[in-house]
């Protein structure tokens, strides 16, 4: 599929052009309209879309929809708000500009406008970016001039959609925020990240106090760590010795393997049933003698 070069660019100007251009506004019936089922947003804030009714109400609907001919009627490609806050208004018609966009475009466009002009909770910023990345073949490069943004802001984006989905339906709750969220993001583990995410939902911390709790656990772990070292090689000199002091008793190669630095199994070669005897005998009497002086 071919990439839309400069639509991001392009967007704001096309825009501008809808609210100017009095040549291509037309008036259409509310019945005559649909939105689009592409939407990236997934989720309207009912108060902020009766706000918007109000401002309408007062002022008039300033900025036209953005529609294209679908299938016998016409599909909001930018101004769904507008739309449903007309609807709740009970409006029978509205002004729009008619343009004929492809599937692609009307995607990319709906896309674009949701993250310039709307308040996406981060989760569905994420989609939006990554969509474009995914369907449409642009870089994230080209997903940051397109929107405004830097190209590290929109890896960061699209990285919370590799957090664990309670982290995802904290943030589409806005119980977390992105900058929260990209913080605990850098926890090692799952458990750690739902345990930091638990701590900070609902404002309860700053990022700066949660990249200070991140930090602070991977020291601990990182201690813990050499702590083990050191113990598994103590562990482990203590065990060569034996090996030594054993051969050194019963003249024969002999290897201790254990699992956890406790308890473990003991070897010890033998040549015959003869070879195999003696080394019995020697270990009963050497047995028997710690008894006797015990």
């Amino acid at each position: 599929m071919a990439k839309k070069k400069g639509l991001g660019m392009g967007l704001e100007a096309l825009f501008e052009d809808n609210s100017s251009d009095e040549r291509e506004q037309q008036t259409l019936r509310m019945s005559e309209i649909e939105p689009n089922k592409n939407q990236p947003r997934r989720h309207f804030d009912n108060d902020a879309i009766a706000t918007l009714a109000e401002s309408i109400k007062q002022h008039g609907l300033i900025q036209p929809l953005l529609v294209r001919p679908k299938s016998g009627a016409y599909q909001i490609v930018a101004g769904e708000r507008r739309w449903r806050a007309c609807k709740m208004l009970g409006l029978s018609e509205v002004p729009v500009v008619i343009k004929n966009f492809s599937d692609s475009e009307t995607v990319q466009l709906a896309i674009i406008e949701n993250i310039q002009r709307e308040d996406l909770n981060p989760i569905e910023e994420a989609c939006a970016y990554r969509e474009l990345i995914n369907e449409f073949g642009m870089t994230q490069d080209e997903v940051a001039k397109s929107v405004g943004k830097s190209r590290p802001a929109i890896a960061n984006s699209v990285r919370l959609l590799n957090m664990p989905e309670q982290i995802q339906d904290m943030l589409r709750r806005n119980d977390l925020s992105a900058g929260q969220a990209k913080a605990i993001a850098a926890a090692e583990s799952e458990d750690e990240m739902l345990d930091f995410a638990n701590k900070a939902r609902n404002g309860m911390m700053t990022v700066r106090s949660i990249e200070k709790l991140v930090a602070a656990a991977k020291i601990k772990k990182t201690d813990e760590k050499e702590a083990n070292k050191k113990e598994k090689k103590h562990t482990d000199n203590y065990f060569k010795e034996m090996e030594l002091s054993l051969f050194d008793s019963l003249k024969r190669k002999v290897e201790i393997s254990t699992k956890d630095g406790k308890k473990g199994t003991v070897t010890i070669d033998f040549f015959d049933k003869d070879d195999l005897y003696a080394i019995a005998e020697k270990l009963t009497k050497e047995s028997d003698s710690k008894t006797s002086v015990t």
